[in-house]
């Protein structure tokens, strides 16, 4: 390939947590067509982990046997592309930054993804996880997705073929494994003074409420029906609690942060202990929305 790849690869410096084990494999494809190369030459039996720029990955301390692929920075691109005759769009590579897309769309005098500037991470993060804030969601302007299976055939599907939940897509016919690895997004024309100001906006939001001088992975919970995770966090004391060097944030208690030298099992331990408080004081299933892999 034509890309990098590094065998038994650390991840700690990898991923925004700043902790975690070694994979078998990373792998940063330098494009789409080397992606494709790359999978159709990979032993079937290997195992295949896709992440953006691994913002919501981590890897348990004793490591993980696969192969982890890094769609940043070998698949970023952004490109106007008009989903139909009748209105003007986007397509977006999956390792685009989610944020870098609402400030492109934004400067083009375009609306509809503003909301992903308070999104880390990556479009196809956001795309797997139907990622969503200030009471907007991914899917709710994709067209079609761009998907590639194990081996290395691509797929242009409508977002029809997907069931789209609360932070949650999955495929109506379920197949082979695929991944997506772009989106057609469509937008409605705007002023470019008031989409840019609500992307600044935003951003200076994320800022005041999240806390990104200190190592994290977002939100790590998706929000119980009817409820605010962090509140629920807060209201059982997790707010500041700690283990080892990682800690529920003050700022944020839906946030972990690695405040020096945690380990992969202090952030796990922590997202444990919550989840089981949780269901014995409420009866509360939290589940967690940052990727786990690998062995302790």
């Amino acid at each position: 390939m034509r890309g990098r790849q590094l065998a038994h690869a650390p991840t700690a410096g990898q991923v925004s947590w700043r902790a975690g084990g070694a994979v078998k494999r990373a792998v940063w494809p330098a494009d789409l067509t080397d992606l494709q190369t790359w999978l159709a030459d990979l032993p079937a039996d290997e195992k295949v982990v896709f992440i953006g720029a691994g913002t919501s990955l981590l890897v348990r301390d004793g490591g993980f046997d696969g192969n982890v692929v890094f769609t940043q920075p070998g698949l970023m691109a952004i490109q106007a592309a008009s989903p139909d005759d009748n209105c003007p769009g986007v397509y977006a590579e999956a390792g685009a930054s989610a944020s870098k897309l609402a400030e492109w769309a934004a400067q083009q005098g375009l609306t509809g993804l503003e909301f992903l500037a308070g999104i880390p991470g990556t479009v196809g993060g956001a795309l797997v996880g139907n990622a969503g804030c200030f009471s907007s969601e991914t899917w709710d302007g994709v067209v079609a997705v761009q998907t590639i299976d194990r081996q290395g055939r691509l797929q242009r599907r409508p977002a029809s073929d997907y069931r789209v939940g609360y932070r949650q897509v999955s495929r109506y016919q379920a197949g082979e494994p695929e991944w997506f690895v772009g989106a057609w997004f469509t937008l409605r024309p705007t002023q470019q003074r008031e989409a840019t100001q609500t992307v600044a906006d935003l951003l200076a939001q994320r800022a005041r409420q999240q806390p990104l001088d200190q190592p994290n992975a977002g939100r790590v919970f998706r929000n119980p029906p009817g409820m605010v995770a962090s509140e629920l966090l807060k209201q059982m004391g997790f707010a500041g609690k700690r283990r080892g060097e990682a800690s529920f944030s003050r700022q944020h208690p839906n946030f972990i942060v690695n405040r020096g030298g945690a380990s992969a099992a202090d952030i796990e331990s922590l997202i444990i202990d919550a989840q089981q408080l949780a269901k014995a004081q409420f009866g509360i299933e939290l589940v967690v929305e940052a990727t786990i892999i690998g062995d302790w």
